[in-house]
């Protein structure tokens, strides 16, 4: 300790910059001058703590407006007719999976039997894929709901069904197959075998006599070639490429019997069925 009467200690070498530092931080102004403008402060960091005027102030987001209880009730019927739909939907499914299982069960003893009835046909291998193609086709139309026509070639047996009931039941005659040759002309038709759509039909019509006709019978075609009243038939169905299911041609018609490649049935029984025969009634002939 130092007494009363001792001098005070120079300054040391550390407290001389402080007070360096302090007359720098406190710059001294003459008298009469404006008043410094008030100092920026700083924080703890030594970090200038400036508010812009750029600077926006938050603001609290607005809250979403709560549905009315007419929109939630309308949500709910909207989500079980949503659910309902989506069960009706499942039991169709089930419904129609359980019905190929029970024909993809039956399918072995079908297929025995059609290869047995194809057994005795002369066919290469290429017709008797075509003509079990088609038999299968018709097994299935047996497990639906819908009219379709059934051709055998074999029995010359022409039927109408609706699923696996038989409706209509008729003798056909079935065109010979010809191949007619004039000149640089030909005209082929084929036996036809296979599944088809109905493209057409039409009754009450005329027929102009194609030319193949007048070659087929050996006439000279004539320049205009007429046109006949139920020349083909009072009832026709076309099946596509000149192939037709067709009625008896008119006795003034130059075509007697069946076309060439196609079908003949009886009148009667064409127009028994005539209504329900559509664009989209399927015809197997096998």
């Amino acid at each position: 300790m130092k007494s009363p009467d001792e001098p005070d200690a120079p300054p040391g070498p550390m407290a001389e910059p402080l007070q360096r530092a302090a007359s720098m931080d406190t710059p001294t102004s003459p008298p009469g001058a404006p008043a410094p403008p008030p100092r920026i402060a700083k924080d703890a960091s030594g970090i200038l703590a400036v508010k812009t005027r750029f600077q926006r102030k938050l603001r609290a987001r607005p809250k979403l407006p709560r549905p009315s209880a007419g929109a939630l009730l309308f949500l709910f019927l909207l989500v079980a007719a949503v659910a309902v739909a989506a069960a009706i939907h499942r039991r169709a499914l089930e419904r129609d999976f359980s019905r190929r299982v029970t024909l993809s069960r039956t399918a072995p003893d079908e297929i025995k039997r059609i290869r047995h009835e194809l057994a005795d046909l002369e066919v290469n291998e290429k017709e008797l894929a075509n003509a079990l193609d088609t038999r299968l086709k018709y097994l299935g139309a047996t497990k639906r709901n819908e009219f379709y026509i059934a051709i055998d070639t074999k029995k010359r047996d022409f039927s109408f069904h609706f699923g696996d009931k038989t409706l209509r039941d008729a003798p056909v005659e079935i065109g010979a197959p010809r191949t007619i040759v004039s000149g640089k002309k030909k005209w082929t038709f084929a036996p036809l075998t296979g599944a088809f759509n109905v493209e057409s039909k039409f009754d009450g019509g005329s027929w102009q006599v194609p030319e193949w006709l007048y070659r087929m019978n050996g006439e000279k075609v004539p320049r205009a070639r007429p046109e006949v009243k139920d020349g083909l038939g009072k009832y026709v169905i076309s099946l596509g490429n000149d192939y037709v299911i067709h009625s008896p041609p008119a006795p003034e018609s130059p075509l007697k019997g069946a076309k060439p490649g196609s079908f003949m049935v009886p009148a009667a029984d064409l127009a028994a069925i005539w209504k329900r025969v559509g664009p989209e009634t399927r015809v197997y002939v096998y």
